[in-house]
């Protein structure tokens, strides 16, 4: 947390401007106008986020420049007169025009780049293994056998084009956007970094097109270098990719469809390679785009950790980026699902005649992190990717039953980088060096997860498809909007919206409208909003709701795990009152109400069961599994779900000092022996009760709901294996596990919860520490743990894109 300043800079305590000025929707005076106000920080303090990793890179953590107190927020589409030279009503007309005049630019010489290109050793060697090369060929040949690789690599950044797209960019986000507000803290340290020399990786979590755009017009905004930025779209028009080229954009192939087409080319990757080290030797700054579903963009952050690792680059900057949107704006398509996005003329035109008729909807946050060292997150060793391994090797120990073979090792995401990366390399230092290079790659999502704001719509999503499925009415909603920030601020996570609760409310349920249902009866004093029953409505929430489950990841993780043991409680038919050494077993009839005491241990290996299921970019890799799985279980303690049970004893487990023989002098030539000369007696294992926090009684719930969505469909998913003939392509077999998964879906016509139809039968009695909810177990089983055999033989890299 850092102290927030009160001077007015910071603009995000007031709602953005078409947030105030939107019309106002038939219901909202009917919201309870007594609610507090929502404000983005605790008292005067600020969640401090996008700091380093204090085990990878803890050097890079202790060279922050500047004062600790934050520099606020700054909109970029808010241009006046006094952020340039000039002063005047002329000027406040075409203040737009000066301020882009005045931005400071790097320059970009692309001067005898291509033939450095040709003349590295690794293009070299890709030219000769061409069927048709021969010994004596001269350059031309070479330029002619590149083709179309030389435009690519002839990318420059032209300042006349770089100012003239910039004030159309702004213009263009002016009238799509409300604002766009930019955390300024870090960039003292890339002001810092950018004149010491050391080049700048920007990464980013792909979410749409318009992130090309709009990380680029910050930097250029701020006076610091216009980076490269990697561009995943398929464009066959000749004028578009000229012009793009001028401005850094880095293209795919004319003839490549898709990103994983033009790596087919085998030269395709050794120009990229070179590409890459001649931009970082020039000092220039890159940006790439990763998608944590399907891994593209990766390649790329490979490229330059290769080149670290062979010394061929003394070392680069990583500034992990996040950019949360109130509402992903809708261009062609969404970068992270697309197989094949064609840009051309008539497609752009179209876009920017539809944005001469529309309104700007929704606010931009865009946050940059400290920048940190790649060669220190290299040559630390936090990373232990010698743990990685298969999935069905982590969890073959469960479903076989076998306790005593407890593996705390990694899951091995091998889709994330394809292995054709390293087809020129043998041997298992190469396994190793890709193994890193994923676990780079995981690291830098995990950290633009993590310094990314929860915006308004997502709050609101969240809490509708989590907690209120079946339709909750509107100052309920805002009461828990309310107790949710307080949660998330709690958590040292940022919120990207501020002001009166009935607005953000108001302002959220008006962008989410299209997925909701809004009713108002004449009796009722507050509207009732329901999700919309659609598959689209259900997808699109989720995505808004996906960085709340982040956040809260630790907690769900252990919900899930306090979830599963209820269920083998519920499947076995004994009450927890059994001990050992205790009373006889009692048949559990219909819903009988009976105490449930959990052991630590059995909660933490659930837990550390499930981690091995969560999607990428959950888990920072730096962190072992059973750190995490321990996380989880002490999360909900301090959650207030779970209460250490209290056992009467006669001397306190804290009295170390009265118990007898606690301190014993002992000498042994036993070499496996402890190396203290003092032995304690062994701890006694812990257990917990399950509580109910007195502000929100139903969070066990909440929590568990997170995750319920991700395990109910890799359920689905592994069921469907058995009526699959493969092999098949991997565009086919993702086809018919999506059809397969929406018939499924179609059937069963509920939205699965962690107990299934115990939404009405939730209410926990004041005087019971717990009431389960008993159901069939073919109904519950499939939810949680034991995961099914098919899932676990699974063979490395064959089904894991499509089911993870």
């Amino acid at each position: 947390m850092v102290q927030e300043k009160t001077d007015g800079k910071d603009e995000d305590m007031m709602l953005p401007p078409i947030q105030q000025n939107r019309p106002a929707l038939s219901w909202e005076s009917k919201i309870r106008k007594k609610l507090k106000t929502v404000t983005p920080c605790l008292g005067k303090f600020r969640p401090a986020v996008g700091q380093c990793c204090h085990q990878c890179t803890p050097d890079s953590l202790r060279k922050k420049p500047g004062p600790t107190s934050p520099l606020g927020f700054k909109n970029l589409l808010s241009i006046k007169e006094t952020q340039t030279r000039y002063r005047g009503w002329l000027v406040r007309r075409v203040c737009s025009v000066l301020f882009v005049g005045g931005c400071k630019i790097y320059a970009s010489p692309v001067s005898n780049r291509l033939d450095r290109v040709c003349q590295d050793k690794r293009v070299k060697e890709a030219l000769t293994a061409e069927p048709t090369a021969q010994e004596g060929r001269d350059g031309q040949w070479q330029l002619s056998h590149l083709s179309p690789l030389p435009p690519i690599v002839n990318t420059c950044i032209s300042p006349g084009f770089l100012r003239f797209l910039s004030w159309v960019m702004l213009k263009i986000f002016t009238s799509m956007f409300g604002s766009v507000q930019v955390n300024l803290d870090h960039l003292p340290a890339l002001h810092k970094a950018s004149h010491e020399g050391c080049p700048l990786v920007y990464v980013y979590a792909r979410q749409s097109v318009a992130d090309c755009a709009l990380l680029p017009l910050v930097l250029f905004c701020h006076n610091l270098r216009v980076p490269y930025t990697v561009c995943p779209l398929h464009i066959k028009s000749s004028f578009i990719r000229s012009i793009l080229q001028k401005v850094g954009v880095v293209l795919l192939p004319s003839s490549a469809p898709t990103e994983q087409e033009a790596e087919t080319d085998r030269l395709y990757s050794p120009v990229m390679t070179s590409l890459v080290r001649e931009l970082l030797d020039e000092s220039q700054a890159i940006s790439v785009g990763v998608s944590a579903e399907s891994g593209r963009g990766g390649r790329w952050l490979a490229h330059v950790t290769q080149l670290i690792k062979e010394g061929s680059v003394p070392d680069v900057s990583l500034v992990p980026v996040g950019i949360s949107y109130d509402c992903v704006p809708e261009t062609n398509t969404q970068v992270t699902t697309c197989e094949h996005t064609l840009v051309d003329l008539g497609s752009l035109f179209r876009w920017l005649w539809s944005l001469l008729w529309r309104r700007p909807e929704g606010s931009v946050r865009v946050h940059l992190a400290q920048p940190f060292s790649l060669k220190e997150m290299c040559d630390s060793g936090r990373c232990r990717v010698d743990e990685w391994l298969p999935l069905q090797d982590l969890l073959l120990p469960v479903i076989l039953n076998n306790r005593a073979t407890c593996v705390f090792g990694r899951r091995r995401m091998s889709w994330l980088l394809p292995p054709s990366h390293y087809a020129t390399e043998r041997g298992e230092q190469t396994h190793r060096e890709r193994d890193l290079s994923i676990a780079i790659i995981l690291h830098l999502i995990y950290s633009a997860a993590s310094c990314t704001a929860v915006m308004s719509t997502s709050l609101v999503s969240s809490l509708l498809l989590f907690r209120h499925r079946k339709g909750v009415s509107a100052s309920a909603l805002s009461r828990d909007v309310a107790w949710l920030t307080e949660e998330l601020l709690f958590r040292n996570k940022d919120v990207g919206f501020g002001g009166s609760l009935e607005e953000v409310v108001r302002y959220s349920l008006s962008l989410l409208a299209p997925d909701l249902v809004i009713a108002a009866a004449p009796s009722r004093g507050d509207p009732v909003i329901v999700p919309r029953p659609t598959l689209a409505a259900t997808l699109h929430l989720s995505l808004h709701a996906q960085i709340v489950t982040h956040t809260f990841i630790p907690e769900a993780v252990g919900a899930c795990a306090v979830s599963a043991m209820l269920c083998e409680l519920v499947d076995s038919g004994v009450s927890s009152r059994v001990r050992s050494g205790g009373v006889d077993g009692e048949q559990v009839n219909d819903d009988m109400d009976f105490d449930v005491v959990l052991c630590q241990s059995q909660l933490t290996e659930r837990a550390l069961q499930l981690c091995h299921l969560l999607p990428p970019g959950f888990m920072p890799p730096c962190q072992s599994s059973h750190s995490f799985a321990l996380d989880a279980v002490d999360s909900l303690v301090r959650c207030g779900i779970l209460i250490m049970e209290e056992i009467p004893r006669d001397v306190p487990i804290c009295d170390f000092w009265r118990k007898e023989g606690a301190l014993t002098w002992t000498t042994s030539d036993d070499p496996y022996r402890s190396d203290s000369d003092c032995e304690t007696e062994e701890q006694d294992s812990r257990c917990y009760k399950i509580s109910r926090p007195s502000q929100f009684p139903e969070l066990l719930f909440f929590l568990c709901s997170m995750l319920a969505g991700h395990l109910r469909t890799l359920c689905w998913a592994t069921s469907g294996l058995d009526l699959m003939h493969t092999p098949l392509p991997e565009a086919e077999f993702v086809a018919v596990m999506h059809s397969h998964l929406c018939d499924t879906a179609s059937r069963t016509k509920q939205h699965y919860g962690p107990f299934r139809g115990a939404t009405e039968r939730r209410r926990l009695p004041g005087r019971r520490p717990f009431v389960p909810v008993v159901r069939k177990p073919e109904e519950t089983a499939a939810l949680h743990l034991p995961v099914p055999l098919q899932l676990m033989c699974l063979r490395e890299g064959r089904y894991s894109r499509a089911v993870f």
